[in-house]
């Protein structure tokens, strides 16, 4: 009979109740967008830009714009941001916090020492007489162990290891939020210092156009109806500067706090439209690869996997709890004689904690972790969708983006042409001088447009790359978390052997104890 029981406490010894968790596998469409995903954009500036379906982005994607100011103003930020220390340091506080949990699978091991005078009397006991007085030495060590028959620690130490699983996604996270932005400000800085370059340009020849057309007014040869015209024209023109001069400080300003610098103290990046250079290769996932690369899925999934393990939390709390104990010690009313003979004591025992009534706490805790799963499996499906609907979006951006580079190239160049035609005639004694304006202005304007055209490009360009993961490696177990992410290959440090080797297993033990317990 007794190789039974024990063979029925073996099984017991690996029973986890609850449900296991099982990661998702999405059914997913075999392309992002509706009508298919195409190879390539339409060329624009004489750029087209390839997709290659299936590759994987590095982790230091921003290197692909070819900017040397852009690497540098990434290191830093990289090195400086504090959203990125803290997501850093809450990933090493839940490893602490898990690896702790994980002390219940051990047995525990204390020791205690004493010593203490005493009056004791002996009416206590029944009796007359005085009191006596005396001293007490005791030397003892205690061990205990609680049996996991129904898997309480496992499920507990399982929820511990999945909020690891979501604090390095959200370092994941953190890490894709700052180096986008940063990318995008940088951009942003870029094109709007081009913009104001340009517009204030196009003010002068404006300005100047204002000043022949009065004097032609004052003159009597053209109609003030005229340099009405052309003020109103410059007065829009010169009411744009202000709000474009507030834009790049506001990008400046937040450069200098994303690398953990005060707005007074950063130094703005030394970038121009013309030095980024666009990616004309990018990188596509499979769809299917798009769920094992977004830190933000990744993150729902780890919120389910919690979810999943707190229903078995709730379940084994549902059942009876073994605790061992046994222990040994030495007491005496001399020390001297404390290690001596006879003074021995010891203890060996076994508890058992069933719950019987608790007014439906128990039973109401476990249908709100099951509901909890619920919300987490709605949540995980939902971002699922929001990152392939950012990817479609991203994608069909790009393919506008080639079309309209394009075409405002094309009616930039055209204003060119006829600019030179102008001149041509102007140096010829054919056309006047404020022609040769009008055809320049007119150039700046096309100019403008065009610049904001390249700008949007490179900006989807970076909203494409953050859809698809940012080349956050989903398989790395353990960034650097001490001095920034990617290191200078860009690749992200997996986690040593020596740091996984300390963690204990929270599998079952044998697929005969996930049978027993499956009907759980």
């Amino acid at each position: 009979m007794l190789p039974g029981f024990a063979l029925i406490l073996a099984l017991l010894g690996g029973c986890a109740v609850g449900p296991d968790f099982v990661r998702p596998e999405p059914a997913v469409p075999a392309s992002y967008t509706r009508d298919g995903d195409t190879a390539r954009t339409a060329p624009g500036d004489g750029v087209s830009q390839s997709f290659l379906e299936g590759a994987t982005l590095p982790a230091d994607w921003w290197r692909m714009f070819g900017s040397a100011a852009l690497d540098g103003a990434m290191t830093r930020a990289l090195a400086g941001n504090p959203t990125l220390q803290a997501a850093q340091a809450n990933l090493r506080q839940s490893e602490a916090a898990m690896r702790a949990g994980a002390g219940v699978f051990y047995p525990q091991l204390d020791a205690a020492a004493g010593a203490t005078r005493q009056a004791a009397s002996p009416v206590r006991f029944g009796q007359a007489g005085p009191g006596t007085v005396f001293n007490l030495f005791s030397l003892s060590a205690t061990v205990s162990y609680t049996l996991d028959l129904f898997g309480l620690n496992r499920r507990t130490v399982e929820a511990l290891s999945a909020q690891v699983d979501l604090q390095r996604q959200t370092l994941g996270a953190a890490y894709l939020a700052l180096t986008g932005n940063l990318v995008n400000t940088v951009v942003a800085q870029a094109g709007y210092a081009a913009q104001i370059q340009s517009t204030t340009e196009l003010a002068a020849l404006v300005r100047e156009q204002v000043e022949i057309t009065r004097a032609q007014v004052q003159a009597g040869t053209t109609a003030h109806a005229s340099e009405l015209s052309l003020a109103v024209q410059l007065a829009a023109l010169e009411a744009t500067l202000p709000a474009l001069r507030q834009k790049l400080e506001q990008a400046d300003h937040l450069e200098a706090t994303l690398s953990g610098q005060y707005p007074a103290e950063g130094e703005p990046v030394a970038v121009t439209l013309e030095t980024l250079r666009l990616p004309a290769d990018i990188p596509r996932l499979l769809p299917a690869e798009l769920v094992r690369r977004r830190p933000d899925v990744l993150l729902a999934e780890a919120q389910l996997h919690i979810a999943s393990a707190e229903v078995g939390v709730a379940t084994a709390a549902m059942f009876p709890a073994i605790t061992l104990s046994a222990g040994y010690g030495r007491e005496s009313l001399e020390i001297g004689t404390l290690l001596g003979g006879g003074s021995a004591v010891w203890s060996l025992g076994a508890g058992l904690t069933a719950p019987l009534f608790h007014g439906g706490e128990l039973y109401y805790r476990r249908q709100a972790a099951l509901a909890q799963m619920e919300a987490a499996q709605a949540g995980y499906r939902q971002v699922v969708l929001a990152a392939f609907g950012q990817v479609a979006d991203a994608l069909r951006a790009l393919e506008h983006d080639g079309e309209l580079v394009e075409a405002t190239r094309h009616g930039r160049d055209l204003a060119h042409e006829a600019l030179q035609e102008i001149l041509a005639n102007f140096q010829g004694g054919t056309a006047g001088y404020l022609q040769v304006l009008v055809a320049d202005a007119q150039f700046h304007q096309a100019d403008i447009g065009y610049l904001q055209a390249r700008t949007q490009r490179l900006q989807d360009t970076v909203a494409l790359f953050l859809a698809l993961g940012g080349g956050w490696d989903a398989s790395a177990e353990y960034p650097n978390s001490r001095s920034g992410l990617p290191h200078r290959d860009g690749a992200i440090q997996p986690m040593s052997s020596s740091d996984s080797a300390s963690y204990p297993a929270i599998t079952s033990n044998s697929s005969s104890s996930i049978a027993l317990c499956r009907s759980l």
